[in-house]
């Protein structure tokens, strides 16, 4: 998962241990539900999982979908056959034996926020269970193709998500402080 934060050094509830984040295995409707008590809104959401565009995610966040699916499908028939051969050679079955592996969340365009993340589901190469719902959703569906399809279009509503973000559970008073350094209590 992508660390999406403030970093002006405000603290907020995101810094607490219990992040509230969605896990990897939600689906779309479990997103909208977690996204909506922060207040933000199934296009919000859609837009903002586009951060998956960057940063890598542990083998252990979705090998289930590779290995250990359900009894009629070993392997999530969701995910492209070839894309899931290739993640097998980087995250093979017995590598949580104290060793968990990391691959790209986006394997176009890994270092680039953009919007590739909404190509790589259209073509069924969503890593995690939540990021490949988004696709299969009837509610979120044409907002990954929108997305896809309007690169700058998504950038600006990006940009405006994640100011809104931003003042979601903002703590203040004798509850927050502003760090001196931001990783570390005053």
């Amino acid at each position: 998962m992508v660390s999406l934060g403030r970093r002006d050094s405000r603290v907020s509830r995101e810094d607490e241990p219990n992040h509230n984040l969605p896990l990897p295995t939600f689906n779309a409707q479990q997103l909208e539900e977690r996204f909506a008590q922060k207040g933000l809104g199934l296009d919000e959401m859609v837009t903002l999982s586009g951060a998956h565009s960057i940063g890598r995610s542990h083998c252990s966040s979705f090998s289930n979908r590779l290995y250990n699916f359900g009894e009629t499908n070993p392997q999530d028939p969701s995910i492209d056959p070839i894309f899931a051969r290739d993640l097998k050679t980087k995250c093979p079955q017995n590598a949580n034996n104290g060793n968990d592996p990391t691959v790209p969340l986006d394997v176009l365009t890994p270092y680039r926020l953009d919007n590739k993340y909404y190509k790589n589901l259209k073509n069924h190469h969503g890593l995690l269970t939540s990021d490949q719902s988004l696709l299969s959703s009837t509610s979120t569906a044409e907002i990954v193709r929108n997305n896809a399809r309007h690169g700058q279009a998504w950038a600006y509503k990006f940009g405006a998500a994640m100011i809104k973000m931003g003042y979601i559970d903002v703590l203040t008073g004798s509850q927050g402080e502003i760090r001196k350094n931001c990783r570390f209590v005053n």
